[in-house]
């Protein structure tokens, strides 16, 4: 008799982008900061959570330094990226060999401040209602729309900004970014991928301090949040 299979819980940090838009002559994943990189303050964030599943980084195939820091995470393996983050997403999938049932949780590594409680909460709305998730946060700003100079403001009470992690079952997100990738869709994250194929997905709060770095401006913020987390020495 089979035994029962119980899904399990990956983990994928897709990093093969080499961050444009950061103005810096590196990557932003290894700027440094407070004696680590972004890199290995994101996977920090990580370590310890029972997680029994694949671990994997997903590089630019002539990525040396992140090939080097990875080492130091046991468990995590390499595998080459794509051009975009969905091709980086698919070429980790494609790279497993697991269960379609399996839980998949994919995670920007230029999110550092990320909080195990809410990547915990996000794991236990996915296994109690059977569907994908992503964590998010409701928009408080006003948000104005310009049409050829034409003003006007949006009704917010239904709008979220998307985080990371974002958790789908294995099987339906790899078919949703193939798919998706071979028709030419735009694929912005890994729920743009399953809405587009009509999946359900659903939203779970995350904490404000989880945020994305995009300019260097960002790094003090997320010092100051690190500090806040208990991560960070206040010396």
């Amino acid at each position: 008799m089979n035994e029962t299979h119980h899904p399990r819980v990956h983990q994928v940090f897709p990093a093969a982008g080499t961050g444009q838009r950061f103005g810096q002559p590196h990557p932003k994943q290894y700027t440094q900061l407070a004696g680590k990189t972004l890199l290995e303050w994101t996977l920090d964030a990580w370590i310890g959570l029972p997680f029994k599943g694949e671990r994997l980084l997903v590089l630019s195939g002539d990525d040396a330094v992140g090939q080097e820091l990875a080492r130091r995470y046991p468990g995590l393996r390499c595998v080459e990226g794509g051009a975009e983050r969905a091709d980086s997403v698919l070429a980790g999938l494609t790279a497993m060999n697991v269960a379609d049932d399996d839980w998949v949780m994919v995670h920007d590594i230029a999110r550092p401040c990320v909080r195990q409680t809410d990547i915990l909460a996000l794991l236990a709305h996915c296994q109690t209602e059977g569907q994908g998730a992503l964590l998010a946060r409701p928009l408080t700003d006003t948000i104005k729309r310009n049409q050829a100079g034409r003003v006007s403001t949006v009704d917010r009470s239904q709008l979220w900004a998307a985080m990371t992690p974002q958790c789908f079952r294995y099987g339906v997100l790899r078919k949703a970014l193939t798919l998706g990738l071979a028709e030419a869709i735009a694929l912005t994250d890994e729920a743009s991928a399953m809405e587009w194929l009509a999946e359900p997905v659903g939203l779970v709060s995350g904490a404000a301090d989880n945020i994305k770095v995009t300019h260097p401006d960002d790094l003090a913020l997320v010092a100051f949040y690190l500090k806040q987390q208990g991560r960070l020495s206040s010396n």
